[in-house]
């Protein structure tokens, strides 16, 4: 298994934090665990992998999900099988869609 760890600055997050999990752990796809982090001026990323060799894939993608959304004070478990760019996105895109579904309850 290929660990990775990222952190990245963003704003802080503006919605309840409870933790979520989005997706499932299988062949080409991933799982992602979302809980909150006491530095709300951070996210943390851990990538748990079965691929090697694209952690700079990995980081463009990241990057590109912490510029477009607040993510500062949660972090990201993400538990992947293969899953390829598109997918990490929209997987990371659910998973806020899934906080902001529990923030409004």
């Amino acid at each position: 298994m290929n660990i990775l760890n990222y952190t990245f600055s963003s704003q802080p997050v503006d919605m309840a934090t409870k933790d979520v999990i989005c997706g499932v752990v299988g062949s080409g796809n991933l799982e992602i665990l979302v809980s909150a982090l006491d530095d709300s001026e951070h996210s943390k990323f851990i990538i748990n992998t079965s691929v090697t060799g694209f952690d700079h894939i990995w980081e463009a993608v990241i990057k590109e999900f912490v510029d477009r959304y607040a993510v500062g004070g949660l972090q990201f478990d993400i538990n992947d099988m293969g899953a390829t760019p598109a997918v990490v996105s929209l997987r990371l895109s659910q998973a806020i869609n899934i906080l902001e579904g529990e923030a409004h309850e």
